[in-house]
């Protein structure tokens, strides 16, 4: 076996405090904020002088985690990816959520926008895009049965 386990997915924004309180909202659980910097930061990530905040959010069920990251340095040359979703490797998280609707409702202070339409898939589901941190695309699902 070459895989144990999936530890995390993460993405890089421009607010951290923001952020958080997304995914907070959206039901994960922060579960701790650090800095990270310092040679061995520099040598993963490929650029010197590396200082960034970072926060590990998990789900209810103590399975999966999102790390979102706020570089201080160095600055970032180009803006976050705005990419419609059918863009190779543009970023999109999905969750399984109880009331899409309610979600919906509860993102949108936090700068959700809807990508397209919430769409129902048969009688299993009604499925949903939202632009969210960093214009990251979040999938919310409603599962019917």
């Amino acid at each position: 076996m070459t895989i144990h386990r999936m530890d995390h997915v993460g993405v890089v924004v421009e607010d951290l405090a923001a952020a958080v309180a997304f995914f907070v909202e959206l039901g994960l659980e922060l579960e701790g904020e650090t800095t990270v910097e310092g040679k061995w930061a520099d040598q993963l990530i490929g650029l010197d002088g590396v200082r960034a905040d970072i926060a590990f959010l998990r789900t209810p069920d103590g399975h999966s985690r999102v790390e979102v990251s706020a570089f201080r340095s160095p600055v970032s040359t180009s803006p976050a990816p705005r990419a419609p979703v059918n863009v190779p490797g543009i970023p999109r998280f999905t969750f399984v959520v109880d009331a899409l609707d309610d979600v919906l409702a509860r993102l949108r202070p936090h700068g959700a926008e809807l990508v397209g339409e919430v769409a129902r898939y048969e009688d299993y589901c009604r499925y949903g895009y939202v632009r969210g941190p960093a214009g990251v695309i979040i999938g919310l699902v409603e599962e019917l049965t």
